[in-house]
């Protein structure tokens, strides 16, 4: 077996960093004339960028150049023979250390990957051999496990780094910017593998840059915001943003995770219970997060709680955002009322096109069961699976009366390179366009889309006009067709999480003889409601939940039957 002193064999020593100020870098420093570098340096220096909650040790703008300096030398210096186009592969905790990594990566013109630490070994290894990157950087805390991830085995055994310290540097000065020849660099997310191996999502630079010039515009970060960032980050939705756009906008980034309902709670109200913090003004998390901390608020300590309920009202808290899975409409509303009228704002985004689809920051652009319009730069259509034509806006009811769905396609700067080294796959994922503007992607997500007369009247900003989209669900398992009719899975769960007997649901077709599938629901009960609202004083079962839908959803998308089960498992960013 390989030591850790032999993986270090091929590059020059680390440099162990002590945690101190340095003083002004004075050598001609260089990154890359983009707007990502140049809006970081145009921030004020001395402003915070990231803050380590539980320590409450704070990075300024000015640390985070001189940071991304040292670290994009030290990368070179691994790399031995350059670093453009290359991947470069990072184990990272939710820290200052892992945005140093992530940008001195972009700055030395490479392709960053983030690899999830809770991963199995297995796991990052056909990630590593599937990218083939060149180099593992690791923090000290993780780097038993890139150890471990070299020891399994790899087609293209990469150069390791491990960045000991957190580096903490001054201020630069003859900083200069240079134009890039080619841009290679950007960044490569895995996708979940929920129905193949886990494919590379390639997004360059200039996808990056799109995306976030397409969220400060709709979502107006700015350098008075503080976000509190509590997801993890081997995803588009703690990416992109929660680091590289509040980044852009000279936003503070507060690190807190892994995610524990009562250090939130506590964190939020600190600054109204007389503690020395900055207020949180930007909060996005997953449906799972605000029904955690909404089931336990009435744990917290009285004043706790009177802190915590003025730190989320609308005056304090100026954007709460759910996002990558859908929001339950009653999770919603719970969450209005606990914060004294926040709503929070649905959006749709997925790894291959950053986010898509938003709300607005206007309340009445926030319209429950839809995920609002598509965001600046952004071109979407709707395309019926059936026919394979594009739904033309007025075309959206059929001659019957009924509203039509289609696949979510998408085009624009902000769409994603290609599935790394899979051709066929990044083949079938577009479709050509028919005016000569260039491919569509291909989502695979089922959609409505229809005016709603009380929103989209340009509070939000003119890109919040028109039409809003409402998700179905996925065009391969979300959409049911049962007895000739479609049914959304997504429609019907959020019924059923309205009924107080359930706190948790998931739907599903079946195969049935009779009806082609059959409609079935998967729930975890709120033992306290449906043992006590059963007929007759018996615990409330399937009957009755068919009874409780009957003036909510047509009779076809009442569930056949229900499988009562203790948890309805969910992956990290609370997909089910």
């Amino acid at each position: 077996m390989r030591t850790l002193t032999s993986l270090f064999s091929h590059s020059r020593p680390t440099l162990h960093l002590s945690y101190k100020r340095f003083p002004p870098i004075r050598s001609l420093s260089t990154l890359p004339n983009l707007p990502l570098f140049q809006a970081i340096k145009n921030h004020n220096e001395s402003n915070p960028a990231v803050v380590h909650s539980a320590s409450t040790r704070s990075f300024t703008y000015g640390n985070l150049v001189a940071d991304i300096l040292q670290q994009k030398e030290k990368l070179a210096q691994t790399a031995g023979d350059g670093v453009k186009g290359e991947r470069i592969a990072f184990l990272a905790e939710n820290s200052y250390d892992y945005v140093v990594m992530l940008l001195s990566i972009l700055a030395s013109n490479a392709i960053a990957l983030p690899l999830s630490p809770s991963f199995p070994t297995g796991e990052l290894k056909y990630i590593m051999n599937n990218s083939r990157a060149k180099v593992l950087l690791s923090t000290e805390k993780f780097e038993n496990k890139a150890t471990q991830i070299v020891e399994a085995g790899l087609e293209r055994e990469p150069r390791i780094e491990v960045m000991k310290k957190i580096l903490k540097g001054g201020s630069v000065e003859n900083l200069e910017f240079e134009d890039l020849k080619d841009q290679a660099g950007g960044m490569m997310l895995y996708t979940s593998g929920t129905t193949s191996r886990p494919k590379g999502v390639l997004i360059s630079q200039s996808a990056l840059t799109a995306q976030a010039a397409s969220l400060l515009k709709a979502w107006k970060y700015s350098p008075q915001d503080r976000l509190l960032h509590l997801l993890p980050l081997h995803h588009i939705h703690g990416t992109v943003n929660a680091i590289l756009t509040p980044i852009v906008a000279g936003s503070s980034i507060e690190f807190m995770y892994p995610f524990n309902p009562d250090a939130v709670w506590n964190r939020l109200a600190a600054p109204f219970t007389g503690e020395q913090k900055e207020k949180i003004t930007f909060l996005t998390a997953v449906p799972t997060i605000y029904n955690r901390l909404m089931s336990t608020f009435s744990d917290l300590p009285q004043e706790t709680q009177t802190a915590a309920k003025e730190a989320i009202s609308p005056q304090n808290l100026r954007l709460n955002i759910s996002g990558s899975a859908a929001l339950p409409t009653p999770t919603k509303q719970k969450w209005t009322d606990l914060s004294g009228g926040n709503i929070l704002l649905e959006r749709y985004g997925m790894t291959e096109v950053g986010m898509a689809i938003s709300c607005g920051l206007d309340p009445k652009d926030r319209v429950d069961g839809s995920v609002g319009w598509p965001l600046p730069s952004v071109e979407t259509r709707l395309v019926d699976t059936t026919t394979n034509e594009v739904i033309r806006p007025g075309d959206e009811v059929d001659a019957d009366g009924r509203e039509r769905d289609g696949e979510i396609q998408l085009r624009g700067p902000t769409i994603f390179t290609e599935y790394w080294n899979n051709p066929s796959a990044t083949a079938e994922a577009f479709v050509p366009g028919d005016d000569g503007k260039g491919n569509w992607f291909k989502t695979g997500d089922i959609a409505t889309r229809r005016l709603v007369p009380s929103a989209g009247k340009g509070e939000s900003g003119s890109w919040a006009t028109g039409m809003m989209y409402f998700i179905q669900g996925r065009k391969s398992v979300d959409i049911i067709k049962t007895g000739g009719e479609k049914v959304s899975a997504l429609e019907v769960e959020r019924e059923l999480l309205s009924l107080p007997q359930i706190n948790e649901a998931a739907v599903v077709g079946v195969p049935s003889e009779k009806w082609g599938q059959k409609v079935v629901a998967i729930v975890v009960l709120n033992d306290e409601v449906a043992n006590k609202t059963g007929k007759g004083g018996k615990p409330w079962n399937a009957l009755n939940m068919r009874r409780d839908l009957q003036d909510r959803v047509a009779p076809y998308k009442i569930p056949h039957e229900m499988k009562v089960v203790k948890e309805i498992p969910k992956n990290a960013m609370g997909k089910g």
